[in-house]
């Protein structure tokens, strides 16, 4: 059974080409699992492995302002983890708010600002699940983020850190808000991940993040935002994205079997 989770973001989805006896099933052949209708996810749980090393991975995900409520959006986490899986590597396109970040940058996150107005796991607790009040003072794994940074350096490139702000949307920001997001201490702005990261440390299931800078947030950047140049830039940066990963699960064994 696959212990390491996957989460593929808008144009990063390619990466589940590498996965090895892939059986892949889409989202609406599975109970329950609500459908993305956003263009760049293509909606489909794909279970192999990689490197030897079994995983899942969401070819895809849907969110809040797809219409659908958090429990909804955090489902297919809920399944990943009572699949087995330990481990949860959340990708996402993001808007760089942070001096000096460039489109097709990869960052790993360090933290988090959940601007959505909503909590996943409010409402009746199940304890199947996980404990009424859980600690969040390290949503993203050190461990992973660490591990991460040095499968990059080998590869040959460095991986910056940064806060990821999650915002309802579908709107873009405006550049009134990336201004106060800047001061609130964002680095990135998106409208996913968050939400599923909540859910997953209630299942106690360690967390890296990994965000895709697509486009400069607004007033950063002159021209107008627009979903193409997030999804043309995901595709630029495919290549790398994917020896990323593709070396970094096969670590991640390696080390959690070794702690």
């Amino acid at each position: 059974m696959p212990t390491i989770g996957i989460v593929l973001g808008s144009g990063l989805g390619a990466f589940a080409d590498k996965i090895a006896d892939a059986v892949v099933i889409p989202f609406a052949e599975i109970p329950h699992f609500p459908e993305s209708t956003v263009p760049g996810h293509s909606g489909q749980l794909v279970i192999g492995t990689v490197g030897g090393v079994p995983i899942a991975a969401m070819q895809g995900r849907v969110h809040a302002y797809e219409g659908y409520s958090p429990a909804e959006v955090t489902f297919p986490v809920r399944v990943l983890g009572l699949l087995g899986i330990k481990t949860l590597i959340v990708t996402n396109a993001a808007g760089g708010i942070r001096p000096g970040l460039k489109r097709g940058d990869l960052i790993l996150l360090s933290d988090h600002i959940n601007f959505t107005g909503q909590n996943p796991v409010s409402g009746a607790n199940d304890k199947r699940f996980g404990p009424r009040f859980f600690d969040m003072s390290e949503a993203y794994s050190k461990r992973l983020r660490r591990l991460a940074a040095d499968t990059a350096e080998r590869a040959g490139f460095s991986l910056a850190e940064g806060v990821y702000l999650c915002v309802l949307g579908p709107s873009f920001e405006t550049p009134a808000e990336i201004r106060a997001f800047h001061t609130l201490g964002a680095d990135l702005v998106g409208m996913s991940t968050v939400q599923e990261v909540i859910v997953a440390r209630h299942m106690g299931i360690e967390v890296l993040g990994i965000s895709c800078v697509t486009n400069l947030a607004a007033g950063i950047q002159l021209e107008p935002l627009n979903h193409e140049e997030v999804m043309e830039t995901g595709r630029r940066v495919g290549a790398r994205f994917t020896q990323l990963l593709t070396a970094l699960v096969p670590s991640i064994q390696r080390d959690s079997t070794s702690a």
